[in-house]
């Protein structure tokens, strides 16, 4: 997605230790526009691989809302999301995983409502980065656990350079992502369009 990358380009930030400041457009302040664009292309690269037709969006809270939300929209189906903080209005027999944050390198616990996700649901898990891939790896954890099906994976922006794609490899499902950082050395960020 050409849009993306321009805008990765322009105003990212190369913080270090691999991790790429987009806060600008896509993890604090959203363009509407971009992030609906963005929602529309991964449902379309998903269905261009020949998924089964998703029943489910599924993202973890709360970076990957906006996104699950348009994939959702676009696939005209519900999103739903893992959240790190069980609230009372959930059963005490949500699905639970913990995962690091690659962001704020503590564990994080997340926590799926089974009253929403079922063993006849087609589920394509949508994030906002591909990096480590322990967040992606945990929700397809969480959704084997209500025996749904995991049909396919979009991310905004993948880091080619990280074990991401390796990890998510197991699960034997289209992986498509929109833009693909393959380095970030010495401040710069080399980006691409996705696959």
């Amino acid at each position: 997605m050409q849009e993306l990358v321009a805008r990765i380009q322009r105003e990212g930030v190369n913080l270090g230790q691999n991790i790429l400041k987009v806060d600008g457009f896509i993890n604090h302040q959203l363009d509407p526009q971009l992030t609906r664009g963005i929602g529309e292309e991964l449902a379309r690269r998903l269905l261009a691989t020949g998924i089964p037709r998703p029943t489910k969006v599924l993202t973890a809270e709360v970076s990957g809302i906006a996104f699950a939300l348009q994939t959702g929209i676009a696939l005209d189906v519900p999103a739903i999301f893992a959240r790190k903080v069980r609230p009372v209005t959930m059963p005490e027999d949500a699905y639970r995983k913990t995962v690091v944050s690659p962001t704020k390198g503590d564990e994080v616990e997340l926590v799926l409502n089974p009253e929403f996700i079922s063993d006849r649901d087609r589920v394509v898990l949508v994030d906002d980065f591909l990096a480590s891939g322990e967040t992606l790896v945990a929700l397809h954890e969480l959704v084997s656990l209500s025996g749904a099906d995991i049909v396919g994976i979009g991310c905004v922006i993948e880091k080619s350079f990280q074990s991401g794609r390796a990890a998510l490899a197991q699960y034997g499902v289209p992986v498509v992502s929109l833009a693909v950082v393959q380095g970030m050395r010495n401040g710069t960020i080399e980006v691409r369009a996705g696959h």
